[in-house]
């Protein structure tokens, strides 16, 4: 009897010993929760916010878009949000990368969608804007700036993400090679015309600029970028729709 109740005593003292320790386990993962708690509250708050790589928007306007809910006012918060989970989409941005620069400042990279062109899709009401390989990547009712507005071509409904359905391969291949000349010489034009012969005009202003329909655009371009810088504030029309190799072959038909 006397063994049996010490060995009940030991059991007791065991059972009392695991609980404190426990306890104690318990208590200590309290505390780190706490600290972890404090040190995200005390310092990983939002103070700054350095937007790059923005030209559609605004840092303003990014900002706002990334702080945007009660949460935000903790970097932490913010940073693992655009790392993990599904945020919502932005119009004309592909992606926003979010980083610390340090506990009180969010750093964000905005990655635009490469834009060189839309056309006006009237069974939407909406414009549909396309990239260098001719897909529509954005569909809106906004006007954006030094995009060029595509005309003369029949275009009644656009699907995101798929080609522009313009059944004349030639024609869209001089679209997108005279689109993207125009981006690299820096001479993006209000419109870019296309008539009943899928012949192509620039306008800018008051100059029109014929570019015709040829496989050598390109190279028109190029020389017509030339043209433009000796004749800025006339107005007229630029003839390069014979253009055969020489500056000579293209011709500034002044207004009197």
């Amino acid at each position: 009897m006397k063994q049996d109740r010490e060995d009940l005593v030991r059991k007791k003292r065991r059972g009392q010993k695991r609980r404190k320790i426990l306890l104690s386990m318990f208590l200590a993962v309290l505390l780190l929760i706490g600290l972890a708690v404090l040190l995200i509250w005390k310092v990983f708050t939002v103070k700054e916010v350095v937007v790059e790589g923005n030209t559609h928007y605004s840092g303003q306007q990014i900002e706002k878009l990334v702080l945007s809910d009660k949460y935000s006012w903790s970097s932490l918060y913010v940073l693992l949000k655009y790392r993990f989970l599904e945020v919502e989409e932005v119009p004309f941005v592909d992606t926003m990368e979010v980083s610390l620069k340090d506990p009180h400042t969010l750093k964000v990279h905005v990655y635009e969608k490469a834009i060189i062109g839309y056309l006006y899709i009237s069974a939407i009401g909406q414009n549909a804007y396309f990239d260098k390989d001719g897909f529509v990547v954005e569909t809106s009712r906004e006007r954006i700036e030094n995009i060029p507005r595509i005309e003369g071509l029949a275009c009644d409904k656009v699907v995101l993400y798929e080609k522009l359905p313009i059944e004349d391969e030639r024609v869209l291949k001089n679209l997108l090679a005279a689109t993207q000349a125009l981006k690299k010489n820096e001479v993006v034009p209000e419109k870019i015309c296309f008539d009943e012969k899928k012949e192509i005009s620039l306008q800018y202003g008051g100059i029109e600029a014929l570019l015709g329909s040829g496989g050598d655009l390109t190279q028109k371009i190029v020389h017509v970028a030339e043209i433009l810088k000796k004749i800025s504030g006339k107005t007229g029309v630029l003839h390069a729709e014979n253009w055969t190799g020489g500056m000579e072959d293209i011709i500034f038909q002044e207004n009197k």
